[in-house]
């Protein structure tokens, strides 16, 4: 095993979540395929809820924004008082949702619809978040070492808290000291690090980020963060220069840890 030893000046570790705490097939195979099959049954049982209407709104907006995109796919204003009227605009929502998708967008509107779905399914117990085994130990024990652990994903911090509070190990958010998602900057972004040492009340370069996209690791790793890139099963291969210039990790026992040691 490659033991990677972590500067002494190091009291926060920002993890990424897909493909570094969570495999990227339970992302790709579990999570979205859910939000494509049942978005439409979803959209029939919630729609008259505020909160639907304002998923809706927040979608029609962006259908708009989008209008001169090729493919892009319009949602009608609020339906008439007719049955087929109503299906119809449901049908285009679910149309511009599978559409957004299939572009991989992360549009704050479809985000937003999304961790609602995904809040009712975690809540009905329809599904639980997967994390790799070595991930809950390896917190636990930097939490007691004194260290704050924090998670930083392009996913939104309440779909972030549901995966980590309905998961195959149970509840584990108590061990997470806060969230960010992309509200305070795109991760390939050096900018995004600095604002988040300023969040936490830390220096960049008290931080160690795990990732596995060598982007974000470039981002963090020019904001002074110190970077470690995790590399597991189902993630994108790297190239002979990124793995002679990144430290690399295939688990995170392989972290040996100034305040653990």
């Amino acid at each position: 095993m490659v033991v990677l030893s972590v500067p002494a000046e190091v009291t926060v570790v920002l993890l990424d979540i897909e493909g570094t705490t969570t495999p990227i097939a339970f992302v790709k195979d579990i999570l979205f395929p859910y939000i494509k099959e049942n978005v439409k049954e979803y959209l029939q049982t919630h729609w008259e809820e505020e909160e639907c209407q304002q998923d809706v709104s927040l979608l029609r907006k962006q259908a708009e924004e989008d209008a001169h995109l090729d493919g892009a796919v319009p949602i009608p204003e609020a339906p008439g008082s007719g049955v087929d009227d109503l299906q119809q605009t449901i049908q285009a929502v679910v149309d511009n949702v599978c559409w957004q998708m299939s572009l991989d967008r992360k549009t704050t509107a479809l985000k937003q619809l999304q961790g609602h779905m995904w809040r009712a399914a975690f809540t009905a117990g329809r599904m639980k978040a997967e994390f790799f085994a070595d991930v809950v130990p390896a917190v636990r024990k930097w939490r007691e070492a004194g260290l704050k652990v924090y998670i930083y994903s392009s996913g939104s911090v309440e779909a972030q808290k549901l995966l980590f509070g309905h998961s195959t190990e149970g509840d584990i958010l108590e061990l997470v000291d806060g969230h960010f998602d992309t509200k305070i900057g795109h991760k390939v972004e050096s900018e995004s690090y600095r604002k988040i040492a300023d969040s936490i009340g830390c220096s960049t370069n008290n931080i160690l980020f795990l990732t596995d996209v060598t982007p974000e690791a470039s981002a963090a790793e020019a904001a002074d963060v110190h970077v470690a890139v995790v590399v597991r099963p189902g993630n994108a291969g790297l190239t002979d220069d990124e793995k002679t210039y990144y430290s690399l990790i295939t688990s995170f026992g392989d972290l040996c840890l100034p305040r653990s040691a």
